[in-house]
Parts: structure tokens; sequence; C-alpha cells
């Protein structure tokens, strides 16, 4: 990778993640009981910090073993999938805002849980219908966007596993960490 792409690249993905943390914050200050609205997008970047380390880590695997190499098109796909992990990441965030302002937050892990059960099936659903065109690709198209089109599968498969399974339960987690040091 050139000197140039690789800062420009790190200095966007920096910038990407200091806005989702200030429009999460944003968005969710009317919720900053009982977890503060920006920890919401902190937490999130968390969860995109899993899925961007796995697709590095399997093209670091392709690498050393296969000699793919890295360039714009792998750069794009990790801008893409950070953005798509977030968007569903925030769908289940929001989904949790929107129970806290209707229901007590006196058992906040229930309050996750019912949001992120009332995600679920969106999530593996829109997870699903964006990876069948990115087999499709996988398999079908040239070799030019043969491993674009395996980032993004890797990166949108984890994604989904992510704001599931990663960023909900890491907010109960925060929010336990909380009551403890109280």
């Amino acid at each position: 990778i050139s000197k140039q792409l690789k800062s420009r690249s790190l200095l966007a993905i920096i910038l990407v993640n200091l806005g989702i943390i200030g429009y999460v914050a944003y968005a969710f200050r009317k919720v900053s009981r009982p977890v503060a609205s920006w920890k919401y997008g902190a937490l999130a970047i968390a969860a995109l910090f899993h899925d961007v380390l796995l697709v590095m880590g399997v093209f670091s695997f392709l690498g050393k073993f296969y000699g793919v190499e890295v360039d714009v098109a792998f750069v794009v796909a990790v801008l893409t999938v950070l953005g798509y992990s977030v968007n569903d990441t925030i769908v289940v965030y929001d989904r949790i805002r929107e129970n806290l302002l209707r229901h007590s937050a006196d058992n906040f892990a229930d309050v996750v849980n019912t949001g992120l059960n009332e995600t679920l099936m969106r999530s593996i659903n829109t997870t699903f219908k964006t990876l069948l065109p990115l087999f499709a690709l996988f398999f079908l198209g040239g070799f030019s966007i043969h491993y674009f089109a395996l980032a993004l599968l890797i990166g949108i498969a984890s994604g989904a596993y992510s704001s599931i399974f990663i960023a909900s339960p890491l907010l109960v987690y925060v929010y336990k960490w909380q009551q403890r040091r109280a």
C-alpha cells in the first residue's frame, strides 16, 4: 500500500468514527439516562472495530499465504462495511432508545433485550438480502471484483453479528459497570 493511501485511509476512518460518535450523541441526547448518549456511539465504534479487524485479519492471511494485495477497492469495502455495520447497530440502538422513552429504565437489561428482539428479524433479513447479490458477485463476477466482494461478504456478515451479539451486550455491560461504580 502506498504511504499516501495509508494516511488518507486512516484519516477517513478517524473522521468517520468521530462523525458516528457525534451523530449518535446528538440523536440519543434524550436518553442520556441511564447510559450517556455519547457512549452509544463509542460502543457502536467498538462493534465496528470487530468487523474491520475481522476483514483485515482475513486479508492479512490471504496476503501472507496467497499473495492477495490490498488496494483502493479494499479500502472502499472497509468503509462500506463501516457504514453498513453502524447502520445496523444504530437501528438496534434506536429501538432501545424508543423503549427507554416509553418505559422506565429500572431494568435496563430487559429494555435492551426487548429492543434487540424487536429488531432481530429485520437485521437478519436485511443482511441475508444483502449477502445474496454479494455471493453472486463473488462466485460469478470477474477477477477484478472477487476480493472486493469477499471483503464485503465478510464485513457485512460480521456487521450483523456484531450489532446483535456485541453492541447491545456491551451497552448492558457498561450500564452494569456504571452501577457497580456508583
